[in-house]
């Protein structure tokens, strides 16, 4: 509290004082009116109150009436002593309750702040939780704290071992840091804002608000949002887009030296450095997305407890769950599961349409971290148009989690879950297609399994149904490493000998689940065609130099070399780097010149690059 709102208070404190002096003696019922209606003469009696100021509810102002009439009932039973002492015992008595009730009155508002965060507070809350499931919250409620990539790496290796591997990569080499030495022209240390979804380095620009986030309205219980962008920033969208037109990554770097944060030329600069065969450069350029990005959320998104929208269907919207899907690759490639599983998390809670396919990897992540009561959670409590289990990566991976949780001593005692054994002889029945798929791509090479292929049951690997096929597709490109657990492979060859003999016995009951699966996905076109295979693969395409000059450099330039030597900033700076040649002469010219124009990137370790710090500080 400010000193002049202290002597405010206290000012008008001093004339309750004298107004209420003359009224002393008057009866009980007048006091009790003044009581009654006096939550602004507590407020000047007590300057504290002042905190709590508006966080008053009409049902705490009941429970402070009702205690005041019993102790007004109490003090009527005595005998009553001289009016200026019965003053100053009831003023005490008020002074007292006083702070009991900004007590009492913290503890609620502190209970209804946390309702109003998960919830929506508002006069609709009752029916926002007749048509929202209370379960789904939950079951898509995010730890921040295993948003850190950093944190889980700590986890796995030990700090010791990622303390040496950051000061080995700040030492100069070639490496994920790349940082700038010194401060620049300005001098000083630059600060860098921590945010959860990423660790920035502290040689990344300052956050230069050029784009925000905007509330658009509250339906159902939940917030939606939007990205808006300033006129600046639609500046360098404009030139982004006559860059791009041109296939002129060279346009889209330099767009970056004037707009660190311009969201599509950064993700294009990390697709072309995944490309390049640089994994850590595009995982930078993603890392620097979701910075901004974050760091222009709106006060009121709270996306971790699952009660925000941000609608795909907004193209403001669309770079964040790129970004974000790119994030989660990246964590998966440096075996970050559990991190992974709650970035998928938290793109499924942001639009429940699925628009980038977070639902067909989020049970890879939940296996690969373990998670699995919380996949057959998920499964049980997420709300989708079909059943969860209908899915091929849903069919085959809750029987999986069941083969884990049935060697725990809780799971085995609980007989109303079906066993392993008939999860798995359920998916099969249901999607034979994947198991010849799964033969192919693991591989599978004992001779029992060419004999099970050769069944009419199993013998195809297509299923005539578009989406279907492409759903399995994604299902065993994503899944597929599973399969080379033993554990697994004896479940599933165990299960497709008995669905075999079903079958010879009883044709009946695989009817029965193509039908189910008919009904489900109906064969008339591709509903997840633009989802690509390629986004749920391990592997990573690269392509040689020349067709990655000719794919993304402006036609009307020759080659790398020629970039390089025309680039300006960027021929200089390679120039005056004699000591680091050696880092990156195995390289991709294009890619290092462009990396070189980047304006978080510093190859050298010199004084005389202090040309590129100024943004770096700005």
């Amino acid at each position: 509290m400010s000193g002049r709102l202290l002597k405010k208070v206290l000012k008008e404190h001093e004339e309750s004082k004298h107004k209420n002096h003359h009224d002393e003696d008057e009866d009980e019922e007048d006091e009790d009116e003044e009581q009654l209606g006096g939550s602004r003469g507590r407020s000047s009696i007590n300057p504290f109150d002042l905190l709590n100021e508006g966080d008053e509810d009409p049902e705490s102002e009941k429970e402070t009436e009702i205690d005041d009439e019993e102790k007004k009932d109490e003090e009527a039973d005595t005998v009553q002593p001289p009016s200026k002492n019965k003053s100053k015992k009831k003023k005490k008595k008020k002074n007292k309750e006083t702070r009991a009730n900004v007590v009492v009155k913290a503890e609620t508002t502190f209970d209804e702040t946390l309702e109003a965060l998960s919830l929506n507070a508002n006069s609709k809350q009752e029916e926002v939780q007749e048509t929202k499931p209370s379960s789904s919250r939950p079951v898509l409620e995010i730890d921040p704290k295993y948003l850190n990539l950093e944190n889980e790496l700590r986890r796995m290796y030990g700090s010791k071992v990622v303390r040496s591997l950051e000061s080995s990569t700040q030492a100069g080499g070639p490496g994920p840091s790349r940082q700038v030495r010194g401060g620049g022209r300005r001098g000083g240390v630059h600060h860098i804002t921590k945010t959860v979804l990423i660790t920035p380095m502290e040689n990344w620009a300052r956050w230069d608000r050029s784009f925000s986030m905007e509330f658009l309205e509250t339906k159902d219980g939940y917030n939606y949002f939007r990205y808006t962008h300033s006129s600046s920033y639609e500046q360098a969208q404009r030139a982004f887009q006559a860059a791009q037109n041109l296939h002129d990554l060279n346009g889209v770097a330099s767009v970056l030296i004037n707009n660190p944060y311009h969201i599509d030329s950064l993700i294009t600069m990390a697709d072309y450095f995944k490309f390049a065969g640089d994994h850590q450069m595009s995982a930078d350029a993603i890392g620097k997305c979701l910075y901004g990005l974050e760091r222009a959320w709106h006060p009121m998104f709270t996306p971790f407890n699952g009660t925000s929208r941000l609608k795909y269907s907004h193209d403001a919207n669309k770079p964040f769950f790129t970004a974000l899907f790119a994030h989660m690759r990246n964590m998966d490639r440096r075996g970050c599961h559990r991190s992974a599983l709650e970035v998928c998390k938290l793109l499924l809670s942001l639009d429940t349409d699925n628009p980038v396919g977070a639902l067909f990897c989020v049970d890879y992540f939940a296996l690969r971290a373990e998670e699995y009561a919380w996949l057959e959670e998920f499964s049980e409590e997420y709300q989708s148009e079909n059943s969860l289990w209908l899915f091929p990566n849903f069919a085959y991976s809750l029987a999986i989690a069941r083969v884990y949780l049935e060697k725990t001593e809780e799971s085995s005692l609980d007989s109303s879950k079906s066993s392993s054994l008939d999860l798995m002889m359920q998916a099969l029945k249901l999607h034979p297609t994947v198991l010849k798929k799964l033969v192919d791509k693991v591989p599978l090479k004992d001779q029992a399994w060419g004999k099970m292929l050769k069944h009419y049951y199993f013998r195809s690997d297509q299923s005539k149904n578009p989406s279907l096929d492409h759903l399995i597709s994604i299902y065993v490109e994503r899944n597929y490493l599973i399969w080379r657990l033993p554990d697994v492979q004896k479940l599933l060859k165990s299960a497709a000998e008995l669905v075999i003999k079903q079958l010879d016995d009883k044709e009946s009951d695989a009817e029965d689940f193509l039908s189910v699966k008919e009904e489900a996905f109906p064969a008339k076109h591709n509903e997840y065609s633009h989802l690509s295979i390629h986004d749920f693969s391990d592997s990573v395409p690269t392509l040689p130099p020349d067709n990655l000059q000719n794919f993304v450099a402006d036609p009307r330039m020759g080659g790398g070399e020629q970039v390089a030597a025309g680039g300006g900033g960027g021929g200089h700076h390679q120039q005056q780097q004699a000591p680091p040649v050696s880092d990156v002469a195995n390289r991709n010219p294009l890619a290092v010149f462009l990396e070189s124009m980047l304006p978080w990137v510093n190859l050298g370790e010199g004084d005389d690059d202090a040309d590129h710090q100024p943004d770096n500080n700005g």
